[in-house]
């Protein structure tokens, strides 16, 4: 079950860091979800590398550590997507 949850946590990850990026990515949504369950995983390690993976109540530290690493990592992943695809910036 825990990587069906990884799949549902990295696809939510991956379409809050697309509306958060300004512009229009061009990545596919399986790519942008890959790169949520990376995210997830980063911000998960910054968040213990912190001390504050366990919380009472919600993980709000985390959660945004999370979502960091997702926006960098899907704004990393659309460059690169777009230089390999060729696609120009309109």
């Amino acid at each position: 079950m825990g990587w069906l949850w990884a799949i549902i946590v990295g696809f939510v990850l991956g379409l809050l860091a697309k509306a958060i990026l300004p512009g229009k990515q061009h990545m596919p949504l399986w790519l942008a979800t890959v790169l949520g369950i990376i995210g997830g995983v980063v911000g998960n390690s910054l968040a213990a590398a912190f001390g504050i993976a366990e919380t009472r109540g919600i993980d709000w530290g985390r959660h945004a550590l999370q979502v960091a690493a997702a926006v960098v990592l899907v704004f990393l992943g659309e460059m690169a997507y777009k230089s390999v695809r060729g696609k120009q910036v309109t």
